[in-house]
C-alpha cells in the first residue's frame, strides 16, 4: 500500500540548508527513516520551495515523500524541521484513495520536478568519466546529457507525456499547453560522503499545470515509480490535485 508523507523543512536551520544544497543528503535522511535496511523498494521524494517572504523570513519548505511503507520521518523534523510547533510533525497518509480516482479522461493539477535528458554517443566536448563509460566494452547505449533550454526541456516532456499515461491539454485562448514553468535549477553537489571530489551535475525544471488521463494503468506506474532520471535526487514525483487547487497540488 503506498503513502504519502510529508514534513516541513525550516531553511533557516542548518540541516535545513544542507537539504536544500545537497539531494545526496536529503535522500540518504530520508533512507534513514525506514525499517529495512538497505531500502529494497522505491522511493520517490521532491522538496518543493517557496521564495516568498513572510515576515522577512523565508517560507518553510515542502518534503513530500512517497513510499510502499510508511517512514519514521521524525529525525528529519528533529534536526531540521519545526520541532514542538502544531503543523511541525511528519504527516502520512494513505496514497489509494488518490490512485483510485485516477481513470482514464479525469483531469487534474499536476505538479512534478523533472530531470530531462538525451543520451547520445556522440557527445561534443565529453568530461573524462563520459569517456570512459563511452569506451566500455561491449556498451551499446550512449551517455545522458542534460537538456539546458527552457524549450528542449518542455519539448522532453511533452514527447513522453502519452507513455507515461496522460496528455497536456491546450488553452483554448492561445493553443498553448495549459503547463507553466515554476523554477529552474543547475545543480551540483558531492556523490559521495564528505571529501569525496565526485559530483552530480542536474539540470532541472518544475512544471505545474493541467492533465487529462489518457491509460489509467501507466498513470498509476509513472505515479508510484516516478518519471524520468534522477529519482534518488528528489526528481520525478508527480503529485496531483483537484483542478481547484491548482496553486499547490501534492
Amino acid at each position: 500500500m503506498p503513502y504519502l508523507s510529508r514534513v516541513w523543512i525550516n531553511p533557516l536551520r542548518p540541516k535545513g540548508r544542507e537539504y536544500l544544497r545537497n539531494p545526496q543528503a536529503t535522500h540518504a535522511a530520508i533512507l534513514s527513516g525506514f525499517v529495512s535496511q538497505p531500502v529494497g523498494e522505491r522511493v520517490l521524494w521532491r522538496l518543493t520551495v517557496d521564495t516568498r517572504m513572510v515576515q522577512g523570513a523565508l517560507r518553510p519548505v515542502e518534503l513530500l515523500v512517497l513510499s510502499a511503507s510508511p517512514p519514521s520521518l521524525e529525525h528529519i523534523v528533529e534536526g531540521a524541521g519545526y520541532p514542538g510547533s502544531p503543523d511541525g510533525p511528519a504527516v502520512t497518509r494513505d496514497y489509494r484513495p488518490l490512485l483510485d480516482r485516477v481513470v482514464d479522461g479525469a483531469e487534474f493539477a499536476f505538479r512534478v520536478r523533472v530531470n530531462p535528458v538525451v543520451a547520445t554517443v556522440h557527445p561534443v566536448a565529453p568530461s573524462p568519466a563520459q569517456q570512459r563509460r563511452l569506451e566500455e566494452p561491449g556498451r551499446r547505449r550512449g551517455v545522458r546529457l542534460p537538456h539546458r533550454t527552457l524549450g528542449h526541456q518542455l519539448d522532453w516532456f511533452a514527447s513522453r507525456a502519452e507513455r507515461w499515461g496522460f496528455a497536456i491539454p491546450r488553452l483554448d485562448d492561445t493553443g498553448a499547453l495549459d503547463l507553466v514553468t515554476v523554477e529552474r535549477e543547475q545543480v551540483s553537489f558531492p556523490k559521495g560522503p564528505v571529501g569525496d571530489r565526485r559530483l552530480v551535475r542536474l539540470s532541472t525544471v518544475t512544471l505545474e499545470g493541467r492533465l487529462r488521463v489518457v491509460d489509467r494503468d501507466a498513470m498509476i506506474r509513472s505515479l508510484l515509480d516516478g518519471i524520468g532520471p534522477a529519482k534518488a535526487y528528489g526528481c520525478g514525483l508527480l503529485t496531483l490535485a483537484p483542478l481547484a487547487h491548482r496553486v499547490d497540488p501534492g
